[in-house]
Formats: structure tokens, C-alpha cells, sequence
């Protein structure tokens, strides 16, 4: 999706945002710190990024990549726009009726009328071939 005489690219992004990249022939991702790095435009870069809370409001978050020509020369810019949404299985772990975000009981279980987790069932069979 580069320009056409693009030969580098930076990243700039939002506190809220993790950026790493990963380029062919390397196993660890480096991370992305802040702008003002240009990092050559290789086929097989990978730009990953990620967020580790949900966000307060919608479009709270942005990724940019600058796209440099020969000599540092800005040609253009493309920017995504990020919402994280939070997702959490929260289970009456106590058993009282009552689902609870942080209960102390959802990491573990105990069988009997004074136990505790949560208690799934799955329907295991097989409906569809």
C-alpha cells in the first residue's frame, strides 16, 4: 500500500497503542517507540499493532505511517484509526445469584453446596456432520 517512490517508512501512535515490527528473516519483533525513526520499506514487513484496554470513546486511538522517499523526503501518510473494545467472561463464581467482574472465586473451583466457580455446561454431540 505504499506510494510509489517510497523506499522508508516511520510510525507515530497513541499512548494507548502497542506497535511492533517484524521483519523477514528476524524471529523478534522490535518494538516502536515513538516517530521520528524511518525504518527501510521491505517486502515482508509486518507491521503489528494492538491494544491492552478498551478504549473510553470511540476512534480514541491512531496508528500513522509516513512514507519517505530517497534523501527523507516525505511523500505521504496513511492512519487507522483504533477503538478497543472490551470483552471479559465474567461467571457467578460464588454461586449466589450474583455475577461478579472480580470475584477471588473465578480462578478456582470446589465441588458441594459450599463450593465455588463457575459451573459450564457443553453440549459436546455432534448436531451436524
Amino acid at each position: 500500500a505504499a506510494p510509489a517512490g517510497a523506499v522508508a517508512f516511520g510510525v507515530k501512535h497513541t499512548e494507548g497503542v502497542s506497535v511492533e515490527l517484524l521483519f523477514r528473516g528476524r524471529a523478534e519483533p522490535e518494538a516502536v517507540a515513538g516517530a521520528g525513526v524511518q525504518w527501510p520499506l521491505d517486502e515482508g514487513t509486518v507491521l503489528r499493532f494492538s491494544m491492552s484496554r478498551a478504549s473510553s470513546e470511540v476512534n480514541d486511538n491512531k496508528v500513522t505511517v509516513s512514507f519517505y522517499a530517497e534523501g527523507g523526503k516525505p511523500i505521504n501518510q496513511a492512519g487507522v484509526f483504533l477503538t478497543g473494545v472490551g470483552i471479559s467472561l465474567d461467571v457467578d463464581a460464588d454461586r449466589d445469584g450474583v455475577v461478579e467482574k472480580n470475584s477471588p472465586n473465578k480462578a478456582s473451583w470446589a465441588w458441594g453446596p459450599e463450593g465455588h466457580g463457575a459451573i459450564l455446561l457443553v453440549s459436546c454431540d455432534k448436531e451436524f456432520p
